[in-house]
């Protein structure tokens, strides 16, 4: 288990006061209002270069590390619950990540609910894998996504499999929101730790992304999916964040599916903590475990070539 610093501590009130402000947001547009009153902490990490375009006709910023990217390349699918983030605001996030793993990195701008809700975001990330497949060999291919991106990455993992589509490598899924339904124990039990978001604001971002649709639906919530077949797996949660046991319970099912699990376990975060890279110590560490995870799954074949 990976503890926090000092430091790391000095932080929480800033997320506790996010925290409070996405629990009042009665709307799409109020969610997304908070979302950008928190882009000062927006820091991009050095030496990696951005760039738009589109990607299988989905827009996506490109991130290509100056130093090289020989390890392939990575789809990154971002959280927000379905309903909001840009990859502006995942900038340093997944710069951490593609520079750590030496991967030219896509985040993926998917559309989002409830204007577009479900399946346009799945939609959109097979539209975008699709296109990656079709210059790179899956062996160069990563996948990782955090929060909901985490849960959309296990839903497109399960529809690649069950279409008998070419699978990615490895993916990374940080905090991930797998279970729409909300039936896991730290919901409850981790209530008052977790500072980023609370048991209502998941409800409420849940029904707009379903618009309708069965919660349990394994397309919705991929945790109640059948896991046999994925490609190795890194998964990571923190001990005291709200969605605990949706990352707990899936590394069990998915490993007793036979598939390869890293489980790891941060102590004392909160939800999807990752994001404060650059200021908390702990999301630097996870982030650069995570990279390290990709970079020890990168096995290319004898000829291939990534021509992203």
């Amino acid at each position: 288990m990976q503890g926090s610093s000092l430091g790391d501590w000095l932080h929480r009130p800033l997320v506790r006061t996010m925290g409070k402000q996405l629990a009042a947001a009665q709307t799409p547009d109020q969610v997304r209002a908070v979302f950008r009153r928190w882009a000062w902490l927006v820091i991009p990490a050095a030496g990696v270069e951005a760039s738009r375009g589109k990607l299988g006709g989905v827009p996506a910023m490109k991130l290509t590390p100056r130093s090289g990217a020989d390890s392939g390349v990575l789809l990154y699918l971002h959280g927000g619950g379905y309903c909001f983030g840009t990859p502006s605001g995942y900038r340093p996030l997944v710069s951490r990540l593609a520079r750590g793993a030496r991967m030219q990195a896509f985040v993926l701008d998917y559309r989002l609910a409830p204007e577009h809700p479900f399946p346009a975001a799945l939609d959109d990330a097979l539209a975008a894998y699709r296109a990656l497949v079709e210059t790179n060999a899956p062996e160069q291919i990563a996948v990782a996504g955090d929060s909901a991106g985490g849960g959309l990455t296990v839903t497109l993992l399960h529809r690649l499999r069950d279409a008998g589509l070419p699978l990615p490598r490895a993916a990374a899924l940080l905090s991930p929101w797998l279970d729409l339904t909300h039936s896991g124990a730290t919901i409850t039990t981790c209530a008052a730790t977790e500072l980023l978001v609370p048991e209502a604001v998941l409800v409420r971002l849940a029904d707009w992304y379903a618009a309708g649709h069965e919660l349990s639906e394994p397309s919705l919530s991929p945790l109640f999916g059948r896991h046999e077949g994925l490609p190795p797996l890194l998964v990571q949660a923190s001990t005291t964040e709200a969605l605990h046991s949706d990352a707990h319970r899936f590394a069990n099912f998915a490993r007793a599916a036979g598939v390869e699990v890293r489980f790891e376990e941060y102590d004392r975060m909160w939800h999807a903590w990752h994001l404060m890279a650059p200021l908390v110590k702990a999301a630097r560490t996870a982030i650069r475990s995570a990279g390290e995870f990709l970079v020890d799954h990168y096995e290319p074949k004898r000829g291939s070539s990534s021509h992203s």
